[in-house]
């Protein structure tokens, strides 16, 4: 899960002898990797935090690869009413169309213009988790209800009813059972899209969220898979996908960003591509649940949950 590398400095009078050895974590590569967009400037320090000591090294081994590129884009500097656009500080941006010559630097004239803006957070109040699941460690548990919290929030902002695993009712979130806050669906009886079909009752009781609309949509179906192995979410929502009619929604995997790649090999599982399932990853959750706090989303249509989800089934 990480890289070694040793840093010494010439200028210094240090040699590659008593090298200190400092390590490139995979979570600090996911979090450049995240912010990664093609011909888009990105600041190690703005993403990072100004944290991890290896972060100039990670910069600097990217720098010399034939797809990455350094600029210096324009900022825009605000004072009172006015602003002005003054020099940048140093930037990356991808290039993987046009590649350069490697383990060298090139910079790129750019004429982009950044508008720095504070980054956006996602705020949890004091979340109780009533029947600890044995041998599941309560962090990960505490970390699976936050993400459902943020759907059953989104969902209520959407003017959506979301439907919370009957075995999840019970967690205490802001002094509240999941299972009594506003908009949180009481029993799969009462959903009249589900009333006709009982062997699909059966199989909705345990999915962890699922958002309806008026008593003739259903939005979209979730999997959180924080402490379960993806392939057991995709088989849930397949038992509901296969005994209920076919109507229109959304098959989504929810898990970590780090999780992708394993979410697009299960999804294409010959056995689950007729839901053209897709991931949903938890920075877009969370992304859009800040959106809901902040702006507070009104009049959105359902469409514009497809800005947040990849597709991941591949033709």
């Amino acid at each position: 899960d990480t890289c070694i590398v040793t840093r010494f400095n010439p200028n210094k009078g240090q040699s590659a002898a008593d090298a200190k050895f400092e390590s490139i974590s995979a979570k600090m590569i996911w979090r450049v990797a995240n912010a990664l967009r093609p011909e888009v400037p990105i600041n190690f320090d703005r993403i990072l935090g100004a944290s991890y000591n290896t972060r100039s090294v990670l910069e600097a081994l990217l720098a010399h690869t034939p797809e990455f590129y350094f600029a210096y884009p324009g900022r825009i500097e605000a004072i009172s009413s006015t602003s002005a656009v003054k020099q940048g500080h140093k930037h990356l941006i991808w290039r993987p169309s046009d590649p350069h010559e490697p383990n060298k630097m090139y910079e790129v004239e750019t004429q982009v213009v950044i508008s720095e803006i504070p980054s956006t957070e996602t705020v949890y109040e004091a979340l109780t988790i009533s029947e600890p699941i044995a041998g599941i460690d309560i962090d990960i548990q505490r970390r699976h209800a936050q993400i459902q919290i943020a759907l059953v929030m989104i969902g209520r902002q959407l003017q959506f009813r979301t439907w919370v695993a009957q075995n999840d009712k019970g967690i205490i979130y802001n002094d509240q059972r999941i299972g009594e806050i506003e908009g949180v669906i009481r029993s799969l009886k009462d959903v009249q899209l589900l009333t006709a079909y009982d062997q699909a009752i059966r199989a909705a009781l345990l999915i962890d969220c699922i958002w309806f609309r008026n008593a003739r949509f259903m939005p979209a179906v979730f999997e959180i898979e924080h402490s379960t192995g993806v392939t057991s979410g995709l088989t849930r929502m397949k038992g509901l996908f296969d005994t209920m009619p076919p109507i229109p929604t959304r098959w989504a995997i929810v898990a970590a960003d780090s999780e992708r790649e394993k979410v697009m090999r299960e999804a294409n599982r010959p056995q689950f591509r007729d839901m053209h399932p897709l991931f949903f990853p938890y920075s877009s959750v969370e992304e859009l649940y800040s959106l809901c706090q902040r702006r507070h989303l009104s009049g959105a249509n359902d469409e514009f949950l497809d800005c947040f989800m990849e597709r991941c089934v591949t033709e």
